[in-house]
């Protein structure tokens, strides 16, 4: 089981969190389940609808897209966050390669801090800015 710091760490990895203070990403790992899942269990599906975000504490996971192979994800990488902002389809399908353990954050629980912490809402905002400057960058230098 991991500790709050630690849940503290790879919170703040994920893109969508990164500018959030300590106390905002507290309030995100008291809102978040640990879950330990066994090896090849599918954590999200292809094109499903997705309701969660992924921190990966321990172990590794196989993402997918279309069947082929796209990345090893370990601790500190994350997925679907997302779907905390929109509930839409999942983009690939992630399967644990080995034991995993994970932070799982819900839509609802996401939705529920926003609505408790307003400021935090404009972060998130900026932070996803951002990403799709970065992403656009990468793809279109």
């Amino acid at each position: 089981m991991a500790t709050r710091s630690q849940y503290l760490e790879h919170l703040a990895q994920v893109p969508l969190f990164a500018s959030l203070s300590k106390r905002d990403l507290q309030k995100l790992a008291r809102a978040s389940d640990e879950m330990t899942l066994e090896q090849d269990r599918v954590l999200v599906e292809q094109d499903t609808t997705g309701h969660e975000a992924f921190v990966i504490l321990e172990g590794e996971a196989i993402v997918k897209r279309g069947g082929r192979k796209l990345a090893t994800l370990g601790p500190g990488d994350h997925f679907g966050e997302l779907a905390l902002l929109d509930g839409g389809p999942r983009t690939a399908t992630v399967v644990a390669a080995t034991p995993l353990t994970v932070l799982v954050l819900g839509q609802r629980e996401f939705a529920g801090i926003l609505d408790e912490v307003p400021g935090l809402a404009h972060k998130v905002l900026a932070n996803l800015a951002a990403w799709v400057r970065e992403l656009d960058s990468k793809i279109y230098p």
